[in-house]
């Protein structure tokens, strides 16, 4: 029996076992194991309240108890290969660790997310080698995080990175037939770019006029008008605009979603209702931010049934997305979910633990670091900044150093000025300024306030490149990592036009050893 025909077969057995009511009081109780896993998962509790999944995909886990197969392909930047990574175990987490192996010393892209149904909606990104266009991939290891304790990558998508999938049997309702849609998010890495959207989207890549689209928008793009707050807001995609409500009018119900992790839902019967809800995707119960009637002019729906993440629906084959927005789990699904069947997934999303320390880090915001350097030649070397410039380089520090010294090499690890979910590192001994590139050099300048600098002075911790310590990947130019090259401080990609870029000792090089401060 193929993997598709036996998960078929699952959920209809679970779909019909029982009434849904005591089916959604027992998929609570799951319980998680070592491995991560849980009894149940968001597409098991669809399943018994009769509204199955009919696409689901994650980076960070299995959405099925029982599925044991890839979360998504990365392909790796130093030779092209491409590889899976895994769950653990069976309704368990992502392998991590085995992606972290893999690229390890080069950089990695995810390059598609499998669809966990088995009906074949497999998104794919929007670019050369891809579904074609003209996006790219995003990058793999931009944003860690945990799940169940267990370390797991997000799909940290930036402008220019998206994803399609179209698969004409693959079950994604069309026309005016009812959907749900969820996803777990960012309420910390948004813009107001169109459009950061996960759902029913065009096949044809084009704008196809009112009804065309039935996907969950979330950031900060206020499309008629009116709106309340700074955003981001869970909204519907519906072809022709963004809608907070029922109509073109700035719903008064609507709350930004802020939280580091949030779950956003949409569901449409295609005719008469649409229901928008959100949550902390941590901890708490959904917030219903509407409850009505379609928009007159876009019911009955058109919907076309293929799978959008990352962009609009008219993106990305002779254009390029607009928007950022993080995506960890997400999925659509046939028929109209109650709400009694929307709290249980909130429950089953809360029960996974999503959080953002991977491990214990000594990037933990308020600590002093020292950051040494791993290269063979200067391992007694640190990160500081120069004393008769701004320039930021390496330089031996010794207990026998000079107070100043040592003052130059320390650094506070502050969150991430661009991007909480990252680190920027201000100067132990010269307050309010921080390490930053500029034209791919490293400086200590005052933080200006500017949302460039706060880009040019955000990095995000990873496994060290050269298998020891940590590299610190540039926020802003995510194939590009602090560096030290000729005893000078660069951003640097593994090859490349710049002298800086030599991949000789490159790995070396952008791995660092998070020290006791000097200071």
């Amino acid at each position: 029996m193929t993997t598709r025909s036996w998960l078929r077969r699952a959920r209809r057995a679970l779909a019909a076992a029982g009434t849904t009511a005591l089916l959604l009081a027992g998929l609570l109780t799951g319980a998680a194991t070592a491995s991560g896993n849980t009894s149940q998962g968001p597409c098991d509790v669809y399943a018994a309240g009769g509204t199955p999944c009919v696409a689901a995909h994650s980076t960070t886990r299995a959405l099925f108890a029982s599925y044991n197969g890839p979360l998504y392909q990365v392909r790796r930047a130093s030779d092209g290969t491409l590889q899976d990574v895994r769950v653990l175990s069976a309704g368990g987490v992502a392998d991590a660790a085995a992606q972290d192996s893999f690229c390890a010393g080069t950089t990695c892209t995810i390059t598609r997310v499998y669809d966990q149904t088995g009906d074949g909606n497999t998104l794919v990104y929007q670019g050369p080698g891809g579904t074609g266009g003209a996006d790219t991939a995003a990058v793999a290891n931009t944003e860690a995080l945990s799940v169940g304790g267990h370390q797991a990558y997000a799909l940290h998508i930036n402008p220019g990175n998206s994803y399609f999938a179209y698969n004409s049997a693959g079950g994604v309702p069309t026309g005016s037939a009812p959907e749900g849609e969820y996803m777990v998010t960012s309420g910390t890495h948004v813009n107001n770019g169109c459009c950061f959207d996960y759902g029913n989207t065009e096949i044809d890549h084009k704008a196809d006029g009112n009804g065309a689209m039935d996907a969950i928008n979330f950031g900060t793009e206020c499309w008629f008008g009116g709106c309340t707050g700074t955003g981001p807001w869970v909204q519907a995609d519906l072809e022709n605009g963004l809608f907070s409500g029922g109509g073109k009018t700035w719903n008064p119900d609507q709350v930004s979603q802020t939280s580091r992790f949030v779950t956003a839902m949409l569901k449409n019967d295609g005719t008469t209702r649409l229901a928008l809800k959100g949550a902390d995707a941590q901890s708490g119960g959904l917030a219903q931010l509407y409850s009505g009637s379609l928009p007159s002019g876009w019911s009955p729906m058109h919907k076309q049934g293929a799978v959008i993440l990352g962009s609009g629906g008219d993106c990305c084959q002779t254009n390029r997305n607009a928007s950022a927005g993080t995506f960890y789990e997400g999925a659509t699904v046939k028929g109209y979910p109650s709400d009694a069947t929307d709290a249980a997934v909130q429950a089953n999303i809360a029960a996974a633990g999503y959080r953002t320390d991977t491990a214990a880090t000594p990037f933990t915001p308020g600590a002093k670091v020292s950051l040494g350097a791993t290269t063979p030649c200067c391992t007694g070397d640190y990160l500081r900044h120069d004393t008769s410039d701004d320039k930021v380089v390496i330089a031996p520090v010794t207990s026998a150093s000079s107070a100043a010294d040592k003052g130059n090499a320390t650094w506070i690890v502050r969150a991430g000025l661009a991007n909480s979910g990252c680190v920027s590192f201000e100067s132990a001994d010269t307050p309010g300024s921080y390490l930053r590139h500029y034209a791919f050099q490293l400086h200590l300048q005052p933080y200006a306030g500017t949302s460039q600098f706060a880009a040019d002075a955000t990095f995000c911790a990873q496994p060290g490149n050269g298998g020891t310590g940590y590299s610190l990947q540039s926020f802003n130019y995510p194939a590009k990592y602090v560096r030290h090259y000729r005893l000078t401080g660069y951003l640097a990609s593994n090859g490349g036009a710049d002298a800086w870029d030599n991949p000789s000792s490159w790995a070396q090089d952008t791995t660092w050893l998070a020290a006791a401060p000097w200071s």
